[in-house]
């Protein structure tokens, strides 16, 4: 009786383990397979693009006559369109970039050698510029410069004053992203220096000079094609 009893218990612990390692095989071959993630290329910033932009400016106007020497903050607005075009080469990024914008930049100042008040204003400035960046994938920090065009009007109150369209340098830097598809957003700061402009004495009261130099901060979108 205990033989029959120990080669029942055997048997039975056989076929448990048959059944378990069966059990186990057939859910490996029945388990559901593991996707692939998906693969996502490196954008490349080779191409055309075009854009808007928008922002502030401000800076000085330094003022010189006979009569003495005095500075004007100026500050205001600016809104544009951009033209442009990208390179890549690994990750450098070289590219050539215009825009041209409107502009609201202007002060005003009753010192010396204004005998009441003088207003200097830029009513549209454009720059045309390399640009040199590195690629991290979707995201691009650059340094840039180039030129600077411009219109630089001086003029004391109740004279007609004087307006040139002057040509000088920028310089400055930003990040440009990608957002989605073809669009990119960026944020940069750029130095303009227009130089000096001169009016003469029927037009200004006395001979005045006066230089235009501003700082802009912007952002902007940009559609790549």
């Amino acid at each position: 009786m205990k033989r029959f009893v120990l080669a029942s218990l055997v048997a039975l612990a056989a076929a448990m383990t048959f059944t378990a390692a069966n059990a186990a095989d057939i859910s490996r071959r029945h388990a559901m397979p593991t996707k692939a993630p998906m693969y996502a290329a490196p954008y490349n910033w080779t191409g055309l693009y075009v854009g808007i932009n928008g922002g502030g400016g401000w800076g000085n106007s330094d003022l010189s006559a006979a009569t003495g020497t005095s500075s004007t903050r100026t500050s205001g607005g600016l809104a544009g369109g951009t033209l442009g075009y990208n390179w890549q080469m690994g990750q450098a990024v070289l590219g050539l970039e215009g825009d041209v914008d409107w502009s609201g930049i202007r002060g005003s100042t009753s010192a010396v050698p204004c005998t009441t008040s003088c207003e200097t204003r830029n009513d549209w400035l454009a720059t045309a510029r390399g640009r040199v960046g590195y690629a991290f994938d979707r995201f691009m920090p650059y340094v840039t410069g180039g030129a600077a065009f411009g219109n630089v009007k001086f003029a004391p109150a109740g004279f007609a004053g004087n307006s040139e369209t002057r040509t000088g340098w920028t310089l400055g830097g930003g990040l440009e992203t990608h957002i989605a598809g073809p669009w990119t957003a960026k944020v940069e700061y750029l130095y303009a220096d227009l130089g000096k402009t001169n009016c003469a004495a029927g037009a200004c009261a006395v001979a005045t000079s006066t230089d235009f130099t501003t700082n802009i901060v912007r952002g902007g979108i940009n559609y790549h094609f």
